[in-house]
């Protein structure tokens, strides 16, 4: 198999993937893969294999991470690449409005342009009875990984996955997203 084959199934896209993000000094910290193959409605008679990776680095904090979703269906491929990282409490975050357009900025500034990369704000009330204004924030960067890389095969998706996660660092080291970002803990 040649490295201009196309990316068909699950392993070798994990694979290349995995590649990447190691060639940018992440490190694999979790691999989960599922397999599926009970579905009702209009997935009826489909199957899907999928994989969740989590990575870290030495050199940033704990509270943030790249988590990688990878899913192969009867219909193909898809997977995307995101940089979660935890915020401050809900009480020390500014307007949901304010917030997206200034992670979408940063963003912009970065992720290579052409991509489909939505940013996400995540609200999470850690009990029932908890005090919203004492809610832990998360936002995520995500690239998904298009068909074209997917077809041009593994040295093209490998360095989609290391040009992502350099763009990822990037973002965390800009001045702009330091106002969003989760205290420090003593």
């Amino acid at each position: 198999m040649t490295d201009l084959q196309p990316i068909l199934t699950l392993e070798p896209f994990l694979e290349a993937v995995r590649e990447g993000l190691e060639a940018d000094d992440w490190e694999l910290s979790g691999l989960q893969k599922t397999t599926s193959y009970e579905f009702e409605g209009r997935w009826a008679g489909d199957s899907s294999r999928s994989a969740y990776l989590f990575f870290h680095r030495d050199d940033v904090p704990d509270w943030v991470s790249i988590d990688v979703f990878l899913d192969e269906t009867s219909r193909g491929l898809k997977g995307n690449l995101a940089l979660v990282v935890d915020g401050p409490e809900l009480a020390h975050v500014p307007q949901p409005e304010t917030v997206l357009s200034q992670l979408a900025r940063v963003a912009r500034g970065f992720l290579p342009p052409g991509y489909r990369a939505p940013v996400t704000l995540r609200y999470r009330l850690p009990k029932l009875d908890g005090v919203p204004a004492d809610s832990d924030t998360e936002y995520r960067f995500k690239l998904y990984v298009p068909e074209k890389a997917l077809s041009a095969g593994h040295s093209a998706v490998v360095a989609l996955a290391t040009s992502t996660a350099v763009a990822f660092r990037e973002i965390l080291a800009s001045p702009d997203l330091s106002p969003f970002l989760a205290a420090e803990e003593p």
